[in-house]
C-alpha cells in the first residue's frame, strides 16, 4: 500500500529498477575479474577459479605425483577445485545476495542463490 493511497510513480520504480540491474552488472564483471583458490592435501593441491566458477589456475606440488597412485592425485584436484568453487560461491553469495534481494529475491537465472 502507498500512503495516502496515491499510484507508485512508476518512472521513479523503472528507474530504481535500472539502477539496480547496472549495479549487478557491474558486480558480475567485478566477479570475473576475482580470482579465488582452494587447495587440497594440505596445500598439495591449489585450484584457482573467478568468482564465476571458472577454473584459471591448477598449482600440483611434486609430493603429490606418485605414478603409481594416480586415483590419489586426481582425487585431490577435484577437491582444491571444488573448495574453489565453494569459495567462489561465497564470494558471489556476498557480493550479489543484496542485489538480488532488491530485484525481488533471489530467482534470477544463473545465480545460485
Amino acid at each position: 500500500m502507498i500512503p495516502g493511497g496515491g499510484q507508485p510513480n512508476m518512472q521513479q520504480l523503472l528507474q530504481q529498477a535500472q539502477k539496480m540491474q547496472q549495479d549487478l552488472a557491474v558486480a558480475q564483471e567485478e566477479l570475473a575479474r576475482t580470482e579465488v583458490d582452494g587447495s587440497a592435501g594440505g596445500g598439495l593441491v591449489k585450484a584457482t577459479v573467478n568468482g564465476s566458477g571458472e577454473l584459471r589456475g591448477l598449482v600440483i606440488d611434486p609430493k603429490a605425483v606418485d605414478p603409481e597412485d594416480t586415483e590419489t592425485l586426481a582425487d585431490l584436484v577435484v577437491a582444491a577445485v571444488q573448495a574453489a568453487n565453494e569459495n567462489a560461491q561465497q564470494l558471489q553469495q556476498e557480493k550479489l545476495g543484496p542485489l538480488a534481494q532488491g530485484l525481488g529475491g533471489g530467482g534470477i537465472p544463473g545465480l545460485p542463490f
